[in-house]
């Protein structure tokens, strides 16, 4: 629900994709794009404090993104990926978590404990 901690959370995301971009030499075309387009949406959620909803919006494409960085690229840490059917009138989201707690990032306050966790990536 804090849009000013996600501005600056957007914006380390775009630092921590340029050093992962540059860090993998010998990257796919599929990987480059999803790095563009994470950056693309993560720059959106840091330039847009004071817009909880657009940067939920972003949010949930970004998402997408980092969890098709993680099964292209692999990772070093357990992630679960976790989905809420009832952001977005019902049309529901996922997202990428450290933990497996659930801690909705779309519905906040209003229902912080919406969502199950569908895979386990490790």
């Amino acid at each position: 629900d804090n849009d000013k901690n996600a501005a600056n959370s957007g914006s380390e995301l775009v630092k921590a994709l340029e050093s992962f971009g540059k860090s993998q030499a010998n990257q796919s075309s599929e990987t480059r794009e999803i790095i563009d387009d994470a950056k693309e949406h993560a720059e959106h959620i840091g330039s847009n404090a004071g817009n909880i909803e657009h940067q939920r919006e972003h949010f949930q494409t970004l998402s997408e993104d980092l969890y098709d960085l993680v099964k292209t690229a692999g990772g070093k840490q357990k992630l679960y990926y976790t989905y809420c059917p009832m952001y977005n009138k019902g049309k529901g989201a996922r997202w990428l978590s450290e933990s497996k707690e659930i801690r909705n990032p779309y519905l906040g306050s209003e229902m912080p404990e919406c969502g199950t966790v569908e895979e386990e990536l490790n």
